[in-house]
């Protein structure tokens, strides 16, 4: 059911999940390559950098909620025990400073380069 629901977000991508997934794969000449909507543990991450054990959220309104709140964070530790590293940012972020996103994307996964596999 991940594997179909993933799919389905592919195709139904936030404006905003859109404008970054244009950006990230700008970067991929550059090393970093990302999937969207990616399944794993059955979760979903709006963006993974496997090679650099880095996953990109972006987040609305429900993700400030008791529910979104608790959520998250049992999925970060999930994820953060398995040595990955978490980026959070609001739709509004990605909205009004798109670039200042993509830098902060790219300066923790070339904080990396040296450790990926």
């Amino acid at each position: 059911m991940t594997v179909a629901r993933a799919r389905a977000l592919r195709k139904t991508m936030t404006p905003q999940e859109v404008k970054l997934w244009v950006q990230l794969r700008k970067l991929r000449p550059e090393g970093f390559h990302f999937r969207r909507q990616a399944p794993v543990d059955g979760f979903i991450l709006d963006f993974a950098c496997f090679k650099h054990r880095l996953i990109v959220e972006i987040d609305g309104s429900q993700h400030a909620e008791d529910s979104g709140l608790r959520h998250d964070a049992r999925r970060d530790a999930h994820f953060a025990a398995q040595g990955f590293r978490t980026l959070r940012f609001w739709n509004s972020e990605v909205d009004l400073n798109l670039h200042g996103v993509v830098e902060t994307i790219l300066a923790r996964a070339r904080e990396t380069e040296g450790e990926a596999l």
